[in-house]
């Protein structure tokens, strides 16, 4: 019954994980700003980990439909 819900929360998810890994991959190599203000070391690794925690909660959602 709440399946779709589910599958609907796990493909944002994923998809916004999958997302900000790319993102944030793209502006390490280049070399642009990940965040305003902070420096690069600090706001690369803090948009890799929550890249990576939205990722694992997407595919831990779509897993257990």
């Amino acid at each position: 019954m709440e399946s779709g819900p589910e599958a609907f929360a796990g493909t944002a998810f994923a998809l916004f994980g999958a997302g900000l890994l790319v993102w944030t991959g793209v502006c390490v190599r280049t070399g642009m700003p990940v965040a305003d203000g902070v420096s690069r070391p600090v706001a690369a690794v803090a948009a890799l980990l929550a890249g990576a925690v939205f990722l694992t909660t997407g595919c831990w959602l779509l897993a257990g439909l």
